[in-house]
């Protein structure tokens, strides 16, 4: 174990488990699985590895926390010389070569702003330092700065050149946040990384937030996982079973604001959404733009996109006994036993 991984204390895990949204379940029935932890993008990563070799498993999840970190540099928009926060002070009109993690991440965030309607956007920064204080609580902004905010935001403001690996904004300020991306493709990034150590069976998750499962443990249908009640921890909405799959978990929390892009207001009324996919840096996304999404508009995603699946989770509070309704939508039956 790494001076690095031992930072993580005791105290750390269990403070992210008092938080989960998916949690990996019966882990202590998986035999020869070896579990690692790692702190960076501000949260917990973790990696599951069953592997008949502890020394290995070892090895290879050391060498993908090495990835993640190089990858922290390069997409935090809180380190100053990372491809982001350089985006973030560039001038208008002036093309600026960035990685191709940086490039992929923004390729993939314009195209799920595009296929939802603007529910997605990692532009969003100006409308939340509008609506809150530097504590976090709400504030109300002037309809003058709504309106500032309101033209310095919208993917359209990137220029994407694929040959090049350049961006320009065609205005400027332009403030860029992947942290509703950034988690699940670091997680997507580290999956590769260990089928590239011929690892095939490893569960990761950034967070527990963003979760891809690899292959399936032996003698199980799949990585058995938990998502639970957002106002209720000890009540399981759905228990999965992935393989070669990620789930990705968005809601609101005590004290936590949503800021809709396309009404330029905080969100109200969802708590809750999780998302089924492919690749783990799309749940990321599109777990977010669920949130802003109508349920209309989320089942013909679904349907647009048979490999989502997709579960909204609504409660009235102000009713007594909480009121709660839960949405599904796509083909849910491939990978749980409903509760």
């Amino acid at each position: 174990m790494t001076s690095d991984q031992q930072q993580v204390t005791s105290n750390q895990m269990n403070q992210v488990a008092q938080n989960l949204d998916i949690i990996p379940s019966a882990g202590s029935a998986i035999p020869e699985m070896h579990r690692f932890a790692h702190q960076a993008m501000a949260t917990i990563y973790e990696i599951f590895i069953v592997n008949e070799d502890a020394g290995y498993a070892q090895q290879a999840a050391q060498e993908a926390f090495d990835e993640l970190d190089r990858l922290e540099q390069e997409l935090s928009r809180f380190i100053e010389n990372s491809d982001i926060s350089r985006l973030n002070h560039l001038a208008a009109n002036q093309p600026l070569r960035i990685g191709l993690d940086a490039f992929e991440c923004l390729k993939l965030a314009a195209r799920i702003f595009d296929e939802t309607n603007g529910a997605f956007d990692v532009t969003v920064g100006p409308l939340m330092k509008c609506w809150l204080n530097p504590d976090k609580t709400l504030r109300t902004p002037s309809p003058e700065e709504l309106e500032v905010a309101r033209r310095n935001i919208g993917m359209q403001l990137l220029e994407l050149n694929e040959s090049q690996y350049t961006v320009m904004l065609k205005s400027s300020p332009v403030h860029i946040d992947l942290g509703a991306i950034g988690k699940g493709y670091a997680v997507d990034v580290l999956t590769k990384l260990l089928l590239e150590w011929d690892i095939d069976t490893a569960l990761i998750h950034g967070g527990t937030s963003s979760v891809f499962a690899l292959g399936s443990p032996p003698g199980k249908n799949g990585w058995p996982l938990t998502l639970s009640s957002p106002t209720n921890r000890q009540k399981t909405l759905a228990r999965l079973h992935l393989r070669n799959q990620a789930v990705s978990g968005s809601g609101l929390q005590k004290g936590q604001h949503i800021i809709n892009p396309r009404t330029a207001k905080p969100l109200q009324g969802k708590h809750a959404s999780w998302a089924i996919a492919p690749q783990a840096a799309t749940t990321d996304a599109i777990s977010t733009a669920f949130m802003i999404m109508t349920p209309e508009e989320i089942e013909e995603y679904c349907k647009q996109h048979p490999e989502v699946r997709a579960m909204i989770f609504l409660a009235d509070e102000d009713v007594e006994g909480e009121q709660v309704k839960i949405l599904r939508y796509g083909s849910w039956k491939e990978n749980e036993a409903l509760t």
